[in-house]
């Protein structure tokens, strides 16, 4: 599991760096992406990565403030013309279906497959489980309805014991499946072999919690909790506390506060204010650090591979 820096800005995008869109990228068997918010040019974006739009599985709408969207109808349009024909679910806060519908009505665009759009209106819970991963949904403190989302990947059986089984006269086969599965299988002279008999402990699933635009609120330690990574907004730096608030951001030593008080793994800061060029980003990572050790200044294209443990 991979997640992309396809952009780190607030606002407006900026000769180094452009504005937020995030993918995720699903291990096998899907091997397919998902992406958080969409700012102007995520699809310029995306060409300067591995990342196929025909793979495209999902998009998660934080909020409609148009550095998270104003790249979404173009991005969805493309699709269709690079052989995407499977479905795509797309996620957010009262009011995208409506954007979405009324930007292709206007341009006369077709889509060459099912979108699916689905307004929360309940931000507090599952919003969709694809088998492999839930996705849990909560809401934030920011200028207008945003939402912050929680993944948590489903876990994996363990490992099949291959001596025990041959032990047992098992041969590899459908039943080795079936035991993998986690289910009990019965032999031909009537002995039930159980699966955790014959498995490895389970390996837990990972889980990435990806917020949007914030002020500091209890929402976000409950969506963190115990995550394995953390992407927090990181607007201003430390000592711009009143002006983050004003317009519903965050700092620096308040996104490391979140990730020291949700017992997450990793932190990412992101959503830098355009007063700050790349240049300043070790600075910025030092004011986190000093309170939470493990974090990272993105830049656009930095990819973070989140590996089970």
């Amino acid at each position: 599991m991979n997640i992309w820096f396809l952009g780190t800005g607030a606002g407006r995008p900026a000769k180094h760096r452009n504005v937020t869109a995030i993918a995720l990228q699903l291990p096998e068997p899907s091997c397919g992406w998902w992406l958080f918010d969409a700012g102007e040019a995520t699809q310029h974006q995306l060409m300067r990565t591995p990342l196929k739009l025909n793979k495209l599985e999902a998009v998660f709408v934080t909020h409609l403030h148009g550095d998270h969207l104003y790249g979404l109808p173009g991005l969805l349009s493309s699709r269709s013309f690079v052989g995407g024909v499977t479905p795509v679910q797309l996620f957010g806060p009262p009011g995208l279906k409506q954007y979405i519908e009324t930007v292709y009505a206007v341009s006369g665009t077709q889509l060459e497959y099912e979108l699916h759009i689905h307004e929360i209106t309940d931000t507090d819970g599952i919003i969709w489980d694809n088998g492999a991963c839930k996705v849990e949904a909560g809401p934030l403190e920011h200028r207008v309805p945003c939402m912050g989302y929680r993944v948590t990947e489903h876990d994996q059986p363990g490992k099949l014991l291959v001596h025990k089984l041959k032990e047992l006269g098992i041969e590899a086969g459908p039943l080795y499946g079936k035991l993998k599965q986690g289910q009990s299988v019965t032999l031909e002279d009537g002995t039930v072999v159980r699966s955790e008999d014959v498995t490895g402990a389970a390996k837990a699933g990972r889980v990435v919690t990806i917020l949007g635009d914030t002020k500091p609120c209890g929402t976000v330690e409950m969506l963190a909790r115990g995550a394995d990574l953390l992407v927090h907004e990181a607007t201003f730096a430390a000592g711009n506390e009143e002006k983050a608030h004003e317009f519903g951001h965050s700092t620096t030593v308040e996104a490391a506060g979140a990730a020291a008080s949700a017992g997450v793994k990793q932190l990412i800061m992101t959503h830098f204010s355009s007063r700050y060029g790349n240049e300043d980003l070790v600075r910025l990572e030092s004011e986190a650090r000093a309170i939470f050790e493990s974090v990272t200044a993105a830049v656009d294209f930095l990819m973070i591979e989140i590996k089970r443990e």
